[in-house]
C-alpha cells in the first residue's frame, strides 16, 4: 500500500510538471491518433488489393496500382506525422527535465546547511545527474510508445469490431493474460529498481569521495581497503541490477508468447470462418495484420511499464530532495543591512547541532566597531560554530545575535553576509580564470582593482609566473597551485571587496612563515576600522588583537588582551607557553 501511494504521489508530481506543456501534449496526442489511424488504414487497403487478385481471371491490376498509390501517400503522411509527434515528445521530455533540474539546483541553494552536512555529496550529485537522466529516458519512452500503444490497441479493436465481431471476441478473451503477466512483473521490479538506484548512489558517493581525496588514500596506504569497499558495493549493484534486469526482461518474451496465442487463435478461427464464407481472404489477411498491430503495443507497453518503474523510483528520489524543508526564509519586512558599523552583540546564545549534545551555552559577547576579536581554544570547543552563527549559516536555538542593534534574523541573509569578508582554512575555488576567482565577490571590479587586491594579498608575483597570468584557467580543486597559493587567492578575493566586518578562520595556516608576515601586515591594514573575528591555533598571529576569547566546551572561560591573559596564568597562558616553550 505504501509503495502504491508513493507511485501515485510521484506520478501526480510528474503530471504537475507536464501540465505546463499541455498544448504540446495535446498536439502530440492528436498526431498519435493520426499516425495510428493511418497505420491501421493500410491493412484495409492491403486487404482490398488481395481481394482484387485472389480469384482466377479476377486480377484487377489498375485497381491494385491505384491502391498502391494510396498506400504510398498514406505512408508518407504517417511518417511526417510520426516525425512531428516525436519532436513534440522530445520537446516535452527535455523541457520537463530542464525544469526539474532547475528546481533541484534552486533547492540546493536554499537548503539549510544542517541537511547538506548530514548527506553524502555523491548521493546528492547522483540524484541531480544520474537519477534525472534515468527519469528522462523513462519519460521519453512513455511519451513515445505509451500514447501510440494505447491508441493502437483501441483503434485496432474498433477496426476489428467493424470487420468481424466473433473473431474480435477471440482476441479480447486472450488479451487479459498480457495484463496479468505485465502487472506481476511490474510489481516485482519496482522494489528491485529502488534498491538499484540507492546502491548506485552509494557507489557514486564512494567514487567521488575517493577521487577527491586520492592523496589521503595513498598517504595512508588505503588503496586495497578502498578497492575492497568498492568491490563490495559494486557486487551489490551487480546483483540488484541483474535481478531487476532479469525480471524486467521476462516481460517481453512473456507478452510475446501471449501475442502468439492471439495470432494463432485469429488464424485458426478466421480460417474456419473464411471456409464457411463468413469473411473474404483479403479481409482475413487484414484481420491477421490487425492481430499483430493489436498485440505489438502490449510488448511495447510492458517494456515501457518496466522503464517507468525505474523512472518513478528515480523521480521519487528527486522529489524527495526538492521537497526537503528549506531554510527559514527572510521575513517580508527583513531589513537590508547596508554600510554596517560593525557593532556585534551576542546575548545569552544557546546552540547545539544535535538535540542531545550541548555545545554553545549562554554565550555573551559585545564587540565594538573596529575591534579585533580573536577566538582561541582546543579543537571542538565551538570556535567555528561561533563563526557559523555570526554568518547565519545556522540560527541560534536561544538568545540573539545583533549587528548594529538589529537581530540578524530580522535582516536578509544576503545583506548580512555581504557585510562580512570571510577567509577560511579550507580554500574554495571555482572553475574559471584566476581573475574570475578574485572577482567572485565583486564581478564589476576593474582590472586595476583586481591587480591591487592581488598585490595586497601577495598573490600577484606567483600569478604572473603562471602560463597565462590572470587568464590562467584552473579547476575547482586548483590543480597546479599549492595550498598556500590557493589561500592567497581567497585572501585576494576578500581584499577586493573590503567589507566592514571580517572573519579570518585560520586564514594563514597554509602559508609559509615569510609570506605570513607579509599577509599579517596586509591584514593589519585591512582590519583598520573594521570589526574583525580571528580564529587561530597559532597564538603568535593574534597577539595584537583587542580582545582574546578563550573558549572551552562552548563557553568563554577567559577574556582579555594578550598581556592580561598571560598575567592571569590560566588556560590561555598554558596554551601560549606550550607553543613557545624552550626545550
Amino acid at each position: 500500500m505504501e509503495k502504491k501511494n508513493v507511485q501515485r504521489e510521484t506520478l501526480g508530481k510528474i503530471l504537475n510538471y507536464i501540465k505546463k506543456y499541455r498544448l504540446i501534449v495535446l498536439c502530440s496526442l492528436i498526431l498519435a491518433a493520426v499516425t495510428v489511424t493511418l497505420t491501421l488504414y493500410i491493412p484495409i487497403l492491403t486487404g482490398n488489393a488481395v481481394d482484387m487478385i485472389v480469384g482466377k481471371g479476377q486480377v484487377d491490376l489498375p485497381g491494385v496500382l491505384a491502391i498502391l498509390k494510396k498506400i504510398g501517400i498514406v505512408m508518407v503522411v504517417t511518417a511526417v506525422a510520426q516525425w512531428v509527434m516525436n519532436t513534440c515528445n522530445n520537446y516535452i521530455t527535455y523541457h520537463v527535465i530542464r525544469d526539474i533540474r532547475e528546481d533541484v539546483f534552486r533547492k540546493l541553494q536554499i537548503l539549510p546547511l544542517k541537511y547538506l552536512d548530514t548527506q553524502s555529496y555523491g548521493s546528492i550529485v547522483s540524484r541531480v545527474i544520474a537519477d534525472v537522466d534515468t527519469f528522462a529516458d523513462g519519460l521519453l519512452m512513455g511519451f513515445t510508445q505509451l500514447f501510440t500503444g494505447v491508441l493502437t490497441i483501441f483503434g485496432t479493436l474498433g477496426f476489428m469490431l467493424v470487420t468481424n465481431v466473433p473473431i474480435t471476441l477471440v482476441v479480447v478473451c486472450i488479451t487479459p493474460v498480457s495484463f496479468l503477466v505485465a502487472k506481476f512483473i511490474a510489481t516485482k521490479t519496482f522494489v528491485m529498481f529502488k534498491e538499484q538506484s540507492e546502491t548506485r548512489a552509494e557507489q557514486t558517493a564512494l567514487v567521488e569521495e575517493m577521487v577527491g581525496n586520492q592523496k589521503i588514500v595513498k598517504t595512508f596506504s588505503r588503496e586495497e581497503q578502498v578497492k575492497e569497499q568498492f568491490a563490495e558495493i559494486n557486487q551489490r549493484l551487480q546483483k540488484c541490477s541483474l535481478n531487476a534486469t532479469f525480471f524486467s526482461s521476462l516481460t517481453n518474451p512473456a507478452t510475446r508468447f501471449v501475442n502468439s496465442l492471439v495470432y494463432a487463435g485469429v488464424g485458426i478461427f478466421g480460417a474456419f470462418v473464411a471456409i464457411r464464407g463468413g469473411i473474404s481472404v483479403g479481409r482475413l489477411s487484414c484481420f491477421l495484420s490487425y492481430a499483430n498491430h493489436y498485440t505489438k503495443p502490449f510488448n511495447e507497453i510492458s517494456g515501457v511499464i518496466t522503464e517507468l518503474q525505474n523512472a518513478i523510483v528515480c523521480a521519487a528520489r528527486i522529489f524527495d530532495l526538492i521537497e526537503q524543508e528549506p531554510q527559514t526564509p527572510d521575513a517580508e519586512d527583513a531589513r537590508v543591512l547596508t554600510d554596517a558599523q560593525g557593532n556585534v552583540e551576542l546575548s545569552h546564545v544557546y546552540f547545539q547541532y544535535v538535540p542531545d549534545k550541548k555545545l554553545i551555552q549562554d554565550f555573551n559577547l559585545s564587540v565594538k566597531p573596529g575591534q579585533r576579536v580573536a577566538i582561541v581554544g582546543p579543537t571542538g570547543c565551538g570556535k567555528t560554530t561561533v563563526i557559523n552563527l555570526l554568518m547565519r549559516f545556522y540560527d541560534v536555538n536561544e538568545g540573539a545575535i545583533c549587528v548594529d542593534g538589529t537581530d540578524i534574523r530580522a535582516m536578509t541573509r544576503g545583506s548580512l553576509r555581504t557585510n562580512y569578508g570571510m577567509v577560511l582554512q579550507e580554500t574554495w575555488l571555482k572553475s574559471g580564470t584566476i581573475r574570475d576567482n578574485i572577482r567572485m565577490g565583486k564581478p564589476e571590479a576593474t582590472e586595476e582593482e583586481v591587480l591591487a587586491a592581488a598585490q595586497a594579498a601577495h598573490a600577484h608575483s606567483f600569478i604572473k609566473r603562471l602560463p597565462k597570468g590572470y587568464d590562467t584557467i584552473i579547476t575547482e580543486d586548483g590543480d597546479g597551485l599549492s595550498q598556500g597559493q590557493k589561500q592567497l587567492l581567497c585572501i585576494a578575493r576578500v581584499m577586493l571587496c573590503l567589507p566592514p566586518m571580517l572573519i579570518l578562520d585560520e586564514a594563514t595556516s597554509s602559508i609559509d612563515t615569510r609570506t605570513e608576515l607579509k599577509i599579517q601586515n596586509a591584514f593589519a591594514k585591512m582590519m583598520e576600522g573594521r570589526t574583525s573575528f580571528i580564529v587561530a591555533h597559532r597564538l603568535s598571529t593574534i597577539q595584537e588583537a583587542d580582545v582574546i576569547l578563550v573558549m572551552k566546551d562552548g563557553n568563554i572561560i577567559e577574556q582579555g588582551d594578550h598581556e592580561s591573559l598571560l598575567a592571569q596564568n590560566g588556560f590561555y597562558a598554558n596554551l601560549y607557553n606550550s607553543q613557545f616553550a624552550v626545550s
